[in-house]
């Protein structure tokens, strides 16, 4: 049986994990990256709602956790959400809109944490289920630029050779792509959306 695009992405993370050592800081209780508005895919949305399905019936207290955050940022979003507030697919040109520019920092749209964020412990509640990106965000990855990209508490004091050895598998935007685009075929889904919109009750 083919390994799924979770599994291939989180081989790919133990990996650079073993080969960052003390350089990736990333650990419980560390939440820069569960802060901040950020596009998920179609099937990001779909396995952290099957996490939040299996929750209300296992830890019923987290399950409405999480739903009372969601509403709580959904809230605060929605007059700022670029795109359709019914379906919670982004425009198109989301990227240009006040939440999502990098002029906005310090604003909602930077700080705004996760629903998925336990404030108390600051650990995601529904970490099985993470979108692609959360798993990928910490260690060395190549940006559509060339360049290597990592999360500014992370790798402080390595060279720029001890952070190109600890690069994540390059193929990985490719392989993520190309099954992003099988579940939108699959599902007839198109666009992305946003964590809270995912999590948001039907």
């Amino acid at each position: 049986m083919p390994r799924t695009l979770v599994q291939i992405v989180d081989a790919a993370l133990l990996s650079a994990t073993e080969r960052s050592g003390a350089h990736l800081a990333c650990r419980p209780g560390c939440t820069q990256c569960c802060h901040g508005v950020f596009p998920i895919s179609h099937e990001d949305a779909h396995r952290l709602r099957k996490g939040l399905d299996a929750l209300e019936q296992t830890d019923p207290d987290r399950f409405r956790r999480i739903r009372q955050r969601t509403a709580e940022s959904l809230t605060r979003l929605t007059p700022l959400f670029p795109g359709d507030s019914t379906t919670g697919i982004l425009a198109e040109d989301y990227e240009d809109s006040f939440l999502f520019s990098d002029e906005s920092e310090g604003s909602l749209g930077d700080n705004e944490p996760c629903p998925a964020l336990d404030p108390t412990t600051g650990t995601c509640d529904l970490y099985e289920h993470r979108p692609i990106v959360c798993r990928t965000f910490g260690p060395p990855m190549r940006t559509a630029d060339g360049d290597l990209a990592t999360c500014e508490l992370c790798y402080v004091h390595a060279s720029t050779q001890e952070i190109e050895a600890c690069e994540l598998d390059p193929t990985l935007p490719a392989q993520e792509a190309a099954s992003i685009l099988a579940f939108n075929k699959t599902h007839n889904t198109h666009g992305e959306t946003i964590v809270a919109y995912a999590l948001r009750g039907v």
